[in-house]
């Protein structure tokens, strides 16, 4: 819808430029018409009155305005509403010398005066200052109002063009999106070596066998501490036995109470 606005700038290209000679001529050649003898009283050049303010400088102005907005713009409503402009101006031009007594009357002055010359030379000015420069100015912006009004088939083709593309980024964008996991940091666990040490030390400890060293009793009957020893006694007799492992070596000792 957005590219249904738009439109190539050179759509309003020639009209435009027409639209802007034609205002800005509308709004000089009361000052410098009376160089060639082509003027309103008073005959003079440069002269202002507020019948050519009012009846020729602004709508002049206003003209050359919308044929600037026609020429540049590539806006299908802004281009539209300068050709709307230009045509009311050229509507005023055709009309206001025409309403100007019924104005004046009312107490806003629009003496325009009156044309110079012989029967032809002042119906020549006057189409050249208001009616004819009026009409010419309503046919081109009612021309640049009916260029812009259709749709052509080149900006159609252009609209889908652009929709085609805008969907096949958006799909794209979207594959690359499903594609795309999160990606969770790996979380690091790191045991302090003091504390891998503590555990191990206290495996070793738990499957070690209980390995107390002992006196035992020699056959010569004396004592001595062998190592590796491990002692019982029996509860009933009272007996101690001592089982040493020495170098391969077992020793058994009994030694009454």
């Amino acid at each position: 819808m957005n590219r249904m606005l738009r439109v190539p700038r050179s759509r309003g290209a020639l009209s435009g430029l027409l639209l802007v000679l034609l205002g800005a001529w509308g709004a000089l050649i009361p000052f410098i018409g009376p160089y060639f003898h082509y003027a309103y009283t008073p005959d003079s050049a440069w002269t202002y009155t507020s019948g050519r303010l009012w009846l020729e400088v602004l709508p002049g102005c206003a003209t050359a305005l919308g044929g600037l907005i026609v020429l540049a713009s590539s806006s299908r409503p802004f281009a539209m509403f300068g050709a709307w402009l230009a045509a009311v101006s050229g509507a005023w031009f055709a009309l206001g010398n025409v309403l100007a007594p019924i104005i004046s009357s009312n107490g806003l002055s629009m003496d325009i005066g009156a044309p110079v010359g012989g029967t032809v030379h002042r119906a020549l000015v006057q189409t050249g200052f208001f009616t004819g420069l009026g009409l010419v100015i309503v046919l081109l912006a009612g021309m640049a109002i009916g260029r812009f009004s259709v749709i052509g088939i080149r900006e159609t083709r252009l609209a889908e063009r652009a929709a085609a593309a805008r969907a096949e980024r958006e799909a794209a964008e979207q594959e690359a999106a499903d594609r795309t996991e999160p990606v969770t940091p790996a979380s690091t666990a790191v045991d302090a070596p003091a504390t891998t040490s503590e555990n191990a030390a206290a495996r070793t400890e738990s499957t070690a066998p209980d390995r107390t060293e002992v006196p035992a009793r020699t056959r010569t009957g004396a004592w001595k501490f062998v190592p590796g020893h491990k002692s019982s006694t029996d509860a009933d007799t009272g007996t101690t036995t001592a089982d040493t492992r020495a170098e391969g070596e077992r020793v058994d000792t009994k030694a009454a109470q």
